[in-house]
């Protein structure tokens, strides 16, 4: 019984897998952004780290959520 799972699946795990490493990296360090673009919107308070940090959590979920309700869809089609 060997699962097919369509390409959609793979994206959003893919998304899933970024989004995550993005979110433990601005967890950990919240410079890179900085030094990546070369701007400090915030004046150097730390407020838009910490709100890049809450969007990346939130779009890792939201990817997470995405991902199992694909692979729940294969193991049903597979089932039936």
């Amino acid at each position: 019984m060997k699962r097919k799972l369509k390409k959609i699946f793979w994206w959003e795990a893919a998304g899933a897998v970024a989004s995550a490493a993005l979110f433990i990296l601005t967890l950990f360090n919240r410079d890179w952004i900085e030094v990546l673009f070369g701007v400090e919107p915030d004046g150097g308070s730390g407020s838009m780290e910490w709100a890049v940090v809450v969007v990346l959590a939130a779009l890792t979920l939201l990817s997470v959520a995405a991902v199992s309700r694909e692979w729940h869809r294969s193991v049903i089609r597979e089932v039936t």
